[in-house]
């Protein structure tokens, strides 16, 4: 488990005191299972009321599951497919076929990487022209042969680098807002941890947008918000809550359509609880969305992003 967090801290002193109580064995099981329900009450307490800041740290949690692990957990038969048919092969968006739930399904995902080795050659994901070009290759191909797409967002933003810039990154970027939301088969999107800027917007035009409890989605960084607004990183805290970033904000704003729980400590405490909260909240909608035809499909994406901000 890596280094803990300020908040979790709290927590982690809680408990190892009533770790200590029970090694004492100077009170009756009763008493102590009493004392654990308490405990329980008081974390379940104390994660319903973290601050903004804290949720972006958790969505940050180096132990958080990855899309590559939702890959290999929840889908079946995964079949990559590699190259944007242009100049390259980004490596910071996952794209091929799979089964979810015995539906054959499009999978598109953006993937940071988790050693520094990993980290590098996933760009730290943040996906360049390549990838988002890819993306859209695949699922154009999708829509052609009339699959569901699934796309998971975690990145903390597209890659600002010059090379990108000079390949077209506001292009591919719009390019695939544009083709998305013509789409006639179902689109389910869910921010798994990070989702930053139109660097996640690109790939998560969709009929549904669903998000973990401890992820994020915003137009910027706490720290790019703090640095533009205040011109100091002492100020993040102040700008992820004016952000309204986390999943309960967005909820209420209508931005997305539901939020997926995660196991008290977060997704990083409890991974098999994780997968299979996904796989329950995303199966609902799939199956509520193919039941619809692609006009029907198109038309409920167009409404849905008319639908905000009245």
């Amino acid at each position: 488990m890596s280094a803990l967090f300020e908040f979790e801290k709290q927590v982690d002193r809680l408990r190892r005191k009533i770790e200590e109580l029970k090694s004492m064995e100077k009170f009756e099981p009763a008493v102590i299972e009493e004392i654990e329900k308490k405990f329980q009450k008081k974390i379940k307490e104390f994660y319903e009321n973290l601050e903004a800041w804290d949720r972006v740290q958790i969505a940050r949690h180096p132990d958080r599951p990855h899309s590559i692990d939702f890959i290999r957990a929840t889908f079946k038969d995964f079949v990559e497919l590699h190259g944007d048919r242009h100049c390259g092969d980004g490596k910071a968006i996952i794209a091929g076929f799979a089964k979810f739930e015995g539906i054959p399904v499009c999978v598109i995902a953006q993937e940071k990487g988790r050693d520094t080795k990993e980290k590098i050659a996933r760009n730290f994901g943040m996906p360049v022209p390549e990838d988002y070009r890819k993306a859209l290759r695949v699922m154009k191909l999708a829509e052609k042969v009339g699959k569901p797409i699934i796309t998971l967002v975690d990145t903390p933003g597209a890659f600002p680098g010059i090379e990108a810039e000079e390949k077209g990154q506001s292009e591919a970027i719009a390019r695939n807002l544009y083709e998305m939301a013509k789409l006639t088969v179902p689109v389910v999107s869910v921010v798994i941890g990070e989702g930053g800027s139109g660097g996640a917007l690109a790939i998560s035009v969709a009929n549904r947008l669903l998000m973990f409890e401890n992820a994020i989605y915003s137009v910027i960084s706490p720290e790019g918000c703090a640095a533009i607004l205040w011109q100091s990183q002492d100020k993040v805290k102040e700008a992820a809550k004016a952000l309204k970033l986390t999943a309960k904000d967005l909820l209420e704003l209508g931005i997305i359509d539901e939020i997926i729980p995660e196991p008290l400590e977060g997704a990083h405490r409890d991974w098999d609880t994780t997968f299979k909260n996904f796989k329950t909240y995303v199966k609902k909608h799939l199956d509520e969305l193919m039941r619809l035809s692609g006009k029907e499909l198109r038309e409920d994406r167009y409404a849905k992003f008319r639908r905000i901000g009245i």
